[in-house]
């Protein structure tokens, strides 16, 4: 015999069956945030050792989200995360700027931008070989639409536009490091420095 359909029995099934699920997701969740969280800082490391040139060691500001990068005593330069709201979302980058404050190069770390306009911020080499050695003392850093020395995706100013404001708010980072009363914010080592060359 069936059992009678009540509100306690419905209560006491839906009850089970989100412990259940909850369950599942928690469950999910512990045996793949060790693995993300590994891939993330690999991911983080290559785009430093993309944006900077050889470095030996590395230290994290968190206050900032930049990176210190040494060789030996020397000071190699600043990896500096940035990011700025493009045409599909959020746009996020890792910008290598040299003590003498020129672009070393840029990575992007994540966006959301269309597929086969914006998101060629990541496969366009004209778009992204003009950052290598951007000097912001000599060049312009908007799009030449604007009157700048950006020359922007076809199709996609919106998104050129959003990068060099990111590159932009990098380099207003830098410029607050190089001010004599810069405050340094607690540092974590990140293991595993890697040479660039």
């Amino acid at each position: 015999m069936a059992a009678k359909s009540n509100l306690t029995n419905m209560v006491l099934v839906l009850g089970l069956t989100c412990l259940l699920c909850s369950a599942v997701l928690g469950g999910a969740y512990v045996l793949t945030k060790a693995p993300i969280d590994k891939a993330a800082e690999e991911k983080t490391k290559s785009a430093i050792a993309q944006v900077l040139p050889h470095f030996t060691d590395v230290e994290y500001n968190a206050d900032s989200k930049y990176y210190t990068a040494t060789d030996g005593d020397a000071l190699v330069g600043y990896a500096i995360e940035s990011t700025t709201v493009g045409f599909g979302g959020p746009l996020s980058l890792i910008v290598g700027v040299t003590p003498d404050g020129v672009v070393y190069n840029t990575a992007v770390l994540s966006h959301a931008e269309t597929p086969g306009l914006g998101a060629k911020c990541t496969t366009d080499g004209k778009f992204m070989n003009q950052w290598k050695g951007f000097d912001p003392s000599v060049k312009k850093l908007s799009v030449t639409k604007d009157g700048g020395d950006v020359d922007a995706i076809t199709a996609s100013t919106i998104t050129s536009r959003a990068y060099a404001a990111a590159v932009q708010n990098a380099l207003n980072v830098f410029q607050t490091l190089q001010a004599p009363d810069a405050v340094s914010g607690a540092t974590k080592p990140v293991e595993g420095g890697q040479d660039n060359e």
